[in-house]
């Protein structure tokens, strides 16, 4: 497994860049992680960021855009603005969670 340094720390990533290991995520790294594709955390990313890691926690798998959206009240298209292009795949990599099914 490749490992990667990221805000100083080395991590165990994929060959496409997700935590290995999720045990190994800690609030800076995201910032970190989400600064790397471009993204400033706000208090509404951070409601999607910490329900993805809650909902991992509890089901062992990477939750859907949809049930982030149930989860949080945050509706789709916001989340589309938050995360642009890829928000599923985006919010996975920052939360330092597997990218969910689905995703291509």
């Amino acid at each position: 497994m490749p490992v990667a340094t990221i805000n100083g720390s080395e991590v165990q990533v994929d060959d496409e860049g997700f935590l290995a290991n999720p045990d190994q995520w800690n609030e800076e790294l995201a910032e970190a992680l989400a600064s790397q594709i471009g993204i400033n955390l706000t208090a509404e990313h951070w409601k999607a960021v910490r329900f993805l890691r809650d909902d991992f926690k509890q089901t062992g798998e990477t939750p859907t855009i949809r049930r982030i959206s149930a989860g949080t009240g945050i509706d789709i298209k916001t989340l589309f603005v938050l995360f642009p292009k890829k928000p599923a795949k985006k919010m996975a990599y920052i939360a330092g969670l597997p990218k969910p099914r689905g995703c291509v």
